[in-house]
């Protein structure tokens, strides 16, 4: 299969989602040329706001290659990545993404999430959502006892 094959499949996933009553997201995660794992968006299903097709796809590779590390793994999404997917894609080595549809395609349809992303590139105090550190009076050593348990 080529590239467009694949996105095709995503597609067809997103707008098999939509008749099923879902949003128009679909992801296929490929790795060497064969299809690891497949999802549609299943926020509808829960009400699990981080049902992304994306992210499902992503887990679901994982358990079925026994690794969270994805190097070498491509995703085709039928959408542009948000970025809680395109974090998620960066922190287990997902070499690379294809999308069908971009933020700009979305806007109209509330779909687009440029807002989110000009959010994150803001720095943390400049942020709408409120992030700020706080460490427990007497809190000491968490990250030595990881790496202390790992060795």
């Amino acid at each position: 299969m080529q590239h467009e094959d694949f996105m095709r499949e995503a597609v067809a996933l997103a707008r098999a989602n939509v008749e099923a009553g879902g949003r128009p997201f679909g992801a296929v995660l490929v790795r060497d040329g064969q299809v690891i794992a497949r999802a549609a968006n299943e926020i509808h299903l829960d009400q699990d706001p981080t049902g992304h097709a994306e992210l499902l796809a992503i887990r679901r590779a994982s358990r079925a290659l026994g690794s969270p590390r994805l190097d070498g793994c491509v995703i085709y999404a039928s959408g542009h990545p948000c970025p809680m997917c395109l974090a998620a894609m960066h922190l287990c080595g997902v070499s690379a993404v294809y999308f069908a549809y971009s933020n700009e395609d979305g806007e109209a349809f509330g779909l687009s999430t440029a807002p989110v992303y000009a959010q994150m590139a803001l720095p943390p105090r400049e942020q709408a959502l409120p992030m700020r550190p706080l460490r427990p009076r007497g809190e000491e050593g968490l990250y030595d006892l990881w790496r202390q348990r790992r060795a």
